[in-house]
């Protein structure tokens, strides 16, 4: 299996799509997808584009006419660095990139309270950039921004986030960040997250986890032989109750973590992630740059997937001679509930609509409970993580433990598609990480299960969680029905008829055939609007 190096040599990290050769539109089946990956090929590669130990054709892609909707990077980045508890956020950009911030916010505090911290607003500042600001620059504004924050705040960093307006116009954040870290005696550390960097926004995960490698964590650090980084959002502290039998405390990255807390990231023993999609680069980084061993094991989920990570991390921190005890006497703890549920959703048919490795993850977990899963949409694919460990081959762990999705999409929560995804393999719920997706779904009178606590699957109890909240949703049905029945929904029969939801994406003519009839029956009936005056 090859190495592949993450470098932070670099000011900003790579996008996905150059990296990793990640994709936002495909459909097949699962197993097809593994293939087409070429996981371990594209592993040997620096560049995840290259198939095979030669090189060769990028992974295909369908080339969707339009996007209805769409997350940035720049988004992702105010989930992230203005969710450090004691740094300032600088959003060097005009008022609109900070429409997301009330709901960021209470995302935050959500977090925070499900982790017992002290409950705080985000803090973040914006430019507020105006016309005349486009035209003559902004520097002046940036540094004055930059004094403000540090004077309100006092923070221990500040992170200055670049926008598509400031990158169109070329401001130079980076030195005007050097310039001002010098001024002020803090770390002051730009992010080129403008938001049309990358056809993805999970690459601005990796733009704020490359900013605290680089300027964050510590370079000569002493170790703590009990601490493991988990990269992770807001979820419960599920992690601690499953290692703390093995004697590890947990040290939660990035979100709600502090900057102290980011710096000790370098001396823990081990890092690993409740996702691969989320945690890949940190950890990637945190081993090849810092000497901290990434657990190369599947995501901790099912019986599978938990019993292999327990046992990496026990034969990374030396607690193998424990190990095997832990895990039957869990296995005896969970059997029997886990059996019950099993009784109670025979029968059951599910559809997972998530992110990418998550959603794999989350598959295994309702697959373990007995449900049918004949389809899943994923937001993107990594066709390879950075590791390129072929331990963390989520999609192939999948397949080969649980069996193929017939059903197996790549789309980037574009909900026109959501009605024909459902219809094809009608599902009794759906599980969801974004809640925009829920209304349409329960316009179908498919309830949704959301995952607002991302931990909730987690390990083994993980399956005992999620199956309990499948059997009350499941008794709920009574309202999506009457509201599929009652109901109409915003797209024409044509569409609503057709079996392919990738359809436009393969035969792009048909749209433009649509556009010009709809352009003629606008023209006749503003025509008999006028011959009626």
């Amino acid at each position: 299996m090859g190495s592949r190096r993450v470098n932070l040599n670099l000011p900003s990290v790579e996008n996905r799509e150059f990296r990793l050769g990640t994709i936002i539109s495909w459909d097949g089946n699962a197993k097809d997808l593994v293939e087409e990956s070429n996981y371990e090929g594209r592993s040997e590669k620096r560049g995840g584009c290259q198939s095979g130990k030669e090189g060769g054709c990028k992974l295909c892609e369908l080339n969707m006419p339009f996007s209805q909707q769409a997350m940035c990077c720049h988004a992702i980045i105010e989930t992230q660095a203005a969710n450090i508890t004691d740094c300032v956020l600088v959003e060097h950009s005009p008022i609109g990139c900070s429409a997301r911030l009330p709901r960021i916010n209470l995302t935050y505090k959500g977090g925070l309270s499900r982790r017992g911290k002290e409950l705080q607003n985000i803090k973040v500042v914006s430019t507020n950039l105006q016309e005349k600001d486009m035209v003559f620059g902004a520097a002046l504004k940036l540094k004055k921004t930059i004094r403000d924050a540090y004077e309100r705040y006092n923070p221990k960093a500040i992170f200055v986030a670049l926008a598509c307006s400031t990158a169109i116009i070329g401001e130079d954040i980076c030195s005007t960040s050097e310039e001002m870290e010098a001024e002020i005696g803090i770390p002051v550390i730009p992010l080129e997250c403008e938001g049309f960097r990358s056809k993805h926004w999970s690459t601005g995960f990796d733009i704020a986890q490359h900013a605290v490698l680089r300027r964050i964590v510590k370079r000569n650090p002493q170790k703590q032989s009990d601490l493991i980084n988990i990269v992770a959002l807001w979820g419960s502290d599920y992690f601690s109750e499953i290692l703390k039998p093995l004697g590890l405390r947990v040290n939660y990255l990035i979100d709600m973590a502090s900057f102290d807390e980011l710096a000790q990231a370098s001396e823990a023993v081990a890092t690993t992630t409740f996702c691969h999609t989320l945690g890949s680069y940190f950890g990637s980084a945190l081993e090849t740059e810092f000497g901290v061993p990434q657990i190369h094991a599947p995501m901790p989920y099912g019986f599978a997937g938990t019993d292999a990570w327990i046992r990496e991390i026990a034969k990374v921190t030396g607690k193998e001679d424990i190990v095997e005890a832990y895990i039957e006497s869990e296995h005896k703890r969970v059997l029997p509930k886990i059996k019950e549920l099993r009784e109670k959703l025979k029968g059951v048919k599910g559809f997972v609509a998530t992110g990418s490795a998550y959603a794999h993850a989350i598959i295994e977990v309702i697959k373990e409970l007995g449900v049918q899963v004949d389809g899943s949409v994923v937001f993107h694919h990594d066709p390879v993580y950075d590791s390129g460990n072929e331990h963390e081959n989520s999609l192939k762990f999948l397949t080969d433990n649980y069996g193929d999705i017939e059903y197996f999409s790549v789309s980037k929560t574009q909900q026109f598609q959501l009605y024909g995804l459902l219809k094809r393999v009608a599902p009794d719920f759906i599980i969801i990480r974004h809640n925009g997706i829920a209304p349409l779904a329960l316009k179908m009178g498919v309830p949704a299960m959301p995952m607002g606590d991302e931990h909730m699957a987690v390990g083994y109890d993980g399956m005992i969680r999620v199956g309990e909240a499948l059997v009350e949703i499941l008794s709920r049905k009574k309202f999506g029905k009457l509201l599929q029945e009652n109901i109409k929904l915003p797209y024409t029969d044509w569409w609503l008829n057709q079996e392919d939801p990738f359809l436009i994406g393969k035969h792009p003519e048909i749209l433009e055939t649509c556009v010009d009839r709809f352009q003629a029956e606008n023209n006749e009936e503003k025509g008999n609007v006028e011959n009626g005056r």
